[in-house]
């Protein structure tokens, strides 16, 4: 959501792995029935984190939410931006309303924004 235009929701579901080629937020990886989640930082954002969370691996039915925040600095007049991403990847099938509920696995990579 952005305040620029009323911070309407916006989301994305997609089934299946990305494409390897393509520019993925999140990496993704099925092996011994279980699918591999680990997201990928922006190297723009601040604070710099040194130390990440391991990968989670989901076995069938369950799923993540890994929550994870930043701040930008503008490069015209040092203005920040803050940025919170907040990413629900189940490994199916799922019933439609599965992001309701409590997560089977929760991580909160949240830093200060000082």
């Amino acid at each position: 959501m952005d305040e620029h235009d009323g911070f309407p929701p916006r989301s994305v579901t997609r089934e299946g792995l990305p494409d390897s080629t393509s520019d993925a937020t999140v990496l993704l990886r099925e092996a011994d029935g279980l699918l591999r989640v680990q997201p990928t930082i922006t190297p723009f954002g601040l604070p710099r984190r040194l130390r990440r969370p391991p990968a989670r691996r989901l076995a069938r039915g369950e799923w993540l939410r890994w929550r994870i925040n930043y701040r930008f600095t503008g490069s015209c007049g040092g203005e920040w931006t803050y940025r919170l991403d907040t990413l629900n990847i189940a490994y199916g099938p799922i019933r439609a309303d599965l992001f309701l509920g409590t997560p089977t696995h929760q991580v909160d990579e949240l830093a200060s924004l000082r």
